[in-house]
């Protein structure tokens, strides 16, 4: 069965005569299951859902990766800062794109990616730079006028866990969405690590020349607690969020789907998106989310070959 969720929306329902297949992502897939009566009770009760099935994993353990936004100003240097407030330079950035299809207008979101562990007793990397020739307050939001970069660091293997749940049985409404960012011990002091060891890096000598500033959080903020409630000022999502569908053993009183990714207690409906990760990748998830969908479709292939034998 293949249909678009706002072809549903304004009411009807949808049938398949073998199996549904449910791929509407770590917010979109919860959501579609409690509004069908799949989930928490207490959740699909208080939002006037009548309860079809009892999984109360549907919706919980959802978790992102949080990115700290910091940004320094430089001296002696170009950034995109100016070059997006010149008029010669907006001319010269789409004459090269035109020309030769190179320059600023055909990069990546980030010219530099970094992987490095938050602490020499951390076996493998735990956390993730994202750099940026550019600055600016928010993101939709005019770069600023002074020359700066951005140093973006996430959290690979966050401690935190949030939810989606839906607040009423009308399909057009979105859910309540509550990552409980920096909410454990461990994910406070691992960001206040990473302010920390960002300040460590710009301080090196190859960045004298450039006279690097923090502009943002700011140089005020030095110890633990106080890290930590700058992270909380300047962290964004950088849109991975998963989980919230968790596959697991049947006798996970948290699991959604089994090793099959079919829901638990519920014959022909499978969830495929990242939404069935029971621990967020220590990286981005677009590739192992194309990892899920093509294991998924192989399994679907195979049980349907079974049975038609």
């Amino acid at each position: 069965l293949i249909i678009r969720v706002d072809q549903l929306i304004g009411g009807g329902s949808a049938a398949a005569l073998t199996e549904t297949i449910l791929a509407a992502g770590a917010i979109g897939s919860p959501a579609i299951l409690q509004r069908s009566g799949i989930g928490p009770v207490e959740v699909l009760q208080k939002a006037g859902i009548e309860p079809v099935l009892e999984l109360p994993g549907v919706g919980q353990n959802l978790q992102d990766h949080l990115q700290l936004r910091t940004i320094f100003k430089v001296e002696g240097i170009k950034t995109l800062n100016q070059q997006y407030h010149s008029l010669k330079g907006k001319l010269s950035m789409a004459l090269e794109y035109l020309l030769f299809r190179k320059g600023p207008l055909s990069m990546a979101p980030s010219q530099l990616g970094a992987f490095l562990k938050s602490d020499a007793s951390v076996e493998t990397p735990d956390l993730e730079y994202h750099v940026q020739p550019l600055s600016l307050d928010k993101f939709g939001e005019p770069l600023h006028k002074f020359p700066a970069f951005t140093a973006s660091i996430c959290d690979l293997r966050p401690t935190s866990r949030g939810y989606v749940n839906v607040t009423d049985n009308d399909p057009a409404s979105a859910p309540a969405i509550s990552p409980e960012y920096l909410s454990t011990d461990e994910d406070r002091t691992k960001a206040a690590q990473a302010l920390r060891i960002t300040r460590e890096i710009v301080s090196q000598d190859a960045f004298k020349p450039f006279k690097p500033v923090e502009h943002l959080p700011g140089i005020q903020y030095q110890n633990n607690d106080e890290l930590a409630h700058a992270a909380g000022d300047v962290g964004t999502t950088i849109f991975h969020p998963v989980g919230t569908c968790k596959m697991g053993k049947t006798d996970d009183p948290a699991a959604v789907v089994d090793s099959h990714l079919r829901v638990i207690g519920m014959k022909g409906l499978r969830v495929v998106d990242a939404s069935i990760m029971p621990i967020i990748t220590s990286g981005n998830t677009s590739s192992p989310t194309i990892m899920i969908a093509e294991k998924g479709s192989e399994m679907i292939l195979q049980d349907r070959e079974r049975l038609l034998r």
